[in-house]
């Protein structure tokens, strides 16, 4: 599989991007006889349910075609909502979300605030196609607009090494700021003039290094070293390091706490991840003394097939 816009985009952008605000809620003691036109009038299928103002339960139309079937008597909308409730951050990933979707099965999430809980908006996976589709027309028109004269950065450079350095410090356990060092680094290689297929293999490597530097350390850095024919990116961090690195690399092998993976972090595909979008890839871990992992790509190359 090709790295494609898509896939790059689901790295960079949040929920609160493609989330719709305007949130339909109902309260928990109103009857399920209301539902019905709740659900037809705003054509949707499903509201999050509401006690003082707080969230409490989620009711589907799958709730209310189990009730009618039952022959069930009117009853309060509590009787017959979900109480426990999957919900995601506004600040989350949207990557985070897909893979949430994929994992769960469900068609809707509540979106809260990560301080306060609130409500502040809906996710579903209508959403998501609706809002990556209008960021690709966005994207698309300005590309049209935007000239990169750096494109040319080393044509007119005369000597022996030349090469560009760019540093990223990554705060652990910071994840309202996580990812926001590999969008950074994904706009400047873009001014660069280089291949979007080959920003895009560097922004998805970029990005599951920098998780794994909030999710399990400290913090740490990020250097990319642009050369004329290649492309460096060098992760360091003096977090806890890694016991048994081959199995580390094995797909879905994840060592994450569980308040991590509740939030939906710590799959076990990031190591995979960053092997599979780079064209060499070292890594070496001490337990107890951190871990240095350096990615490489190529730049004069035909596109990179991402298996």
């Amino acid at each position: 599989m090709n790295v494609g816009k898509t896939q790059e985009m689901v790295y960079e952008m949040k929920v609160s991007a493609v989330m719709t605000r305007d949130v339909i809620t109902i309260g928990s003691k109103e009857r399920m006889s209301r539902l019905r036109s709740l659900l037809q009038g705003n054509r949707i299928s499903g509201v999050p349910v509401l006690e003082k103002g707080q969230l409490v339960g989620l009711i589907s139309i799958e709730d209310f075609i189990k009730w009618l079937a039952n022959d069930q008597e009117d009853c309060a909308i509590e009787e017959r909502m979900t109480r426990e409730v999957t919900t995601i951050y506004e600040d989350d990933p949207l990557v985070l979300a897909i893979r949430k979707f994929e994992s769960t099965s469900l068609g809707r999430f509540p979106v809260i605030t990560r301080d306060q809980k609130t409500l502040v908006g809906i996710l579903t996976k209508g959403d998501v196609i609706e809002g990556l589709l209008k960021k690709l027309e966005i994207d698309y028109q300005e590309q049209e607009a935007r000239h990169f004269p750096a494109r040319y950065l080393f044509d007119n450079i005369e000597a022996d090494d030349t090469s560009l350095q760019l540093r990223y410090n990554v705060k652990g356990q910071d994840f309202t700021q996580a990812g926001d060092s590999s969008t950074r680094l994904k706009r400047t290689l873009r001014r660069l003039g280089l291949r979007s297929d080959l920003v895009r293999r560097i922004a998805i490597a970029s990005y599951e290094a920098e998780m794994n530097l909030v999710i399990y350390t400290e913090g740490g850095r990020i250097r990319a070293e642009v050369e004329p024919a290649r492309v460096f990116v060098e992760i360091e961090d003096s977090g806890p390091g890694i016991a048994d690195l081959e199995k580390a690399l094995e797909p879905g092998y994840s060592t994450a706490p569980e308040w991590v993976r509740e939030m939906g972090f710590g799959a076990g595909m990031g190591l995979v991840n960053m092997k599979k979008s780079a064209d060499e890839f070292i890594i070496e871990s001490e337990p107890g003394r951190g871990t240095t992992l350096n990615v490489s790509f190529r730049i004069n190359e035909e596109p990179h097939e991402v298996n």
